[in-house]
């Protein structure tokens, strides 16, 4: 697959906006400022194709890419306190409307910040995605922001945090090293032939 052909398509703020999913699809979930934008861009080889923000939470629309016979699907940030309640009630309402709706959904790339143990929301969406048997891996942001001590003792600690998600490949990511990154891919391409 060429990830550096990857094109921006759209970005939908309403579930009733959302396309028609006729496209395999692969959705990248997590926290506000846990790093989807930085790693779609390291995966797509482009530095600004998704939008880094600075100010959690600005993530607030679904942005579709296209690629190769495929879409990558950024969902919104989820967990962050300061956005009002009427725009909490929408990110709900988007979240729910996507994986409510008909998706050709094969993988979801859950991202949680391998510095803190998971939030009780990176905990409610694994669940959720477990429950609704929808294939997922996990994957541990903002690996080189870490000593190689503090790297250790944090695997450690997470293989017992993450024992909640079951027999789920977990992928140390840095999105400035790149480590991790062709191990995603692969995550992803195999998801992509399991159609």
């Amino acid at each position: 697959m060429n990830y550096q052909q990857a094109q921006f398509e759209q970005a939908f703020g309403i579930s009733a906006q959302l396309p028609p999913s006729e496209l395999p699809e692969i959705a990248f979930a997590g926290r506000s400022n846990v790093g989807k934008s930085s790693l779609l861009n390291r995966l797509f080889n482009r530095k600004q194709l998704a939008r880094v923000s600075s100010v959690p939470g600005k993530t607030v629309t679904i942005n579709f890419y296209r690629l190769d016979g495929c879409r990558f699907v950024d969902l919104p940030g989820y967990g962050y306190a300061k956005i009002s309640k009427q725009e909490k009630e929408r990110f709900a309402e988007l979240m729910e409307g996507y994986f409510n709706s008909d998706r050709q959904l094969k993988l979801v790339v859950q991202l949680v910040d391998l510095r803190h143990k998971p939030s009780a929301d990176d905990y409610a969406m694994i669940a959720f995605l477990k429950d609704r048997n929808i294939p997922f891996i996990v994957v541990q942001t903002k690996r080189d922001k870490l000593k190689v001590k503090e790297y250790q003792k944090r695997i450690s600690e997470s293989a017992q945090e993450l024992s909640a998600a079951g027999d789920v490949t977990v992928i140390p990511f840095s999105a400035l090293t790149g480590e991790g990154a062709d191990q995603i891919k692969q995550c992803i391409e195999e998801a992509l032939t399991n159609v």
